[in-house]
């Protein structure tokens, strides 16, 4: 499956592809210089609005989507045009720092999310880097609708 680099300006567009199962590095800090050579050196697909960046990557020869528009939908449509999500893949990766997520029991959890959510819930998953618990809630609903309507 392909691996992206998303340049600074795009955190969200990072964010989402990581909820679509995508291994989404979000080079937040970086020079251009390092952008590129992370890109070249991890085979990774630049995502840019930067048109200078977006060019200097196409001379040397790394795969680049330029994204002109600052619309989350359209972005996000132009992209997996090109890269389709596996929809198996959907919420497999960690939204905050891009580590792939396992599942964990429940009775792992519990003091660890609110009463209400483990009294709901029987399935969570956790992201052993940043610590961070996943469950599939109203959030979670929210962000699988959003997924297929930009893959319609």
């Amino acid at each position: 499956m392909v691996r992206f680099l998303a340049d600074e300006m795009l955190g969200t567009v990072a964010k989402w592809l990581r909820i679509l199962g995508f291994d989404t590095e979000y080079a937040r800090d970086m020079e251009d210089d390092e952008i590129l050579s992370k890109a070249e050196e991890e085979d990774r697909v630049l995502l840019t609005r930067d048109t200078e960046l977006f060019d200097r990557a196409k001379k040397r020869g790394i795969s680049a989507i330029y994204l002109p528009h600052a619309e989350l939908d359209r972005d996000m449509k132009e992209i997996i045009s090109v890269y389709p999500p596996e929809k198996e893949r959907f919420m497999s990766r960690c939204t905050l720092c891009n580590s792939e997520i396992v599942e964990i029991s429940k009775k792992d959890v519990r003091g660890r999310v609110p009463e209400g959510v483990y009294e709901r819930q029987d399935r969570f998953w956790y992201c052993e880097r940043c610590d961070k618990i996943y469950w599939e809630g109203s959030h979670w609903e929210m962000m699988r609708s959003f997924a297929e309507e930009i893959q319609e």
